[in-house]
């Protein structure tokens, strides 16, 4: 299953995305993406349908049975949503490439608010992805990993 990158930007390994969660792998395998800056739409990374939709998260579950995780920032669940706009809803069906969330990273800022996307399979085991875009520039639609 190859999932793509939700938005444009440079690829981290997950150990280095600043958020234990995440470095430690606790919500699932996968990569960081530290986004390039302007007006910009996240989109979904696979087909299926929308699970979850909050405006710094969302999950895309993608055949019935993955649930891949895009949580835009770190910590940015304190902003309460300014400065992202939802796009499409809770149990909406998607394609890869659809709109899911609008945001700017050079506007989101506070104590211990980061723009890094995290991309995350959920409920799969430590290292289970492949992928060789580490420290590599995606843009959006791009394969970001495949999970092995």
């Amino acid at each position: 299953m190859e999932i793509l990158a939700p938005c444009a930007g440079r690829v981290i390994a997950m150990p280095d995305v600043q958020d234990p969660v995440f470095s430690e792998q606790l919500a699932g395998p996968g990569v960081g993406i530290e986004p390039v800056g302007g007006a910009s739409h996240v989109l979904a990374p696979a087909n299926g349908v929308l699970l979850s939709v909050k405006p710094h998260a969302f999950i895309v579950l993608v055949g019935g049975s993955v649930g891949i995780l895009v949580h835009i920032g770190i910590n940015t669940v304190e902003l309460g949503g300014e400065g992202f706009e939802l796009l499409a809803a809770q149990g909406q069906a998607v394609s890869a490439g659809d709109p899911v969330v609008g945001w700017n990273p050079d506007m989101i800022s506070g104590d211990n608010v980061l723009t890094t996307v995290v991309v995350a399979v959920m409920d799969h085991a430590p290292d289970s992805i492949v992928t060789d875009k580490i420290e590599q520039d995606v843009a959006p639609g791009d394969v970001l990993f495949q999970l092995g």
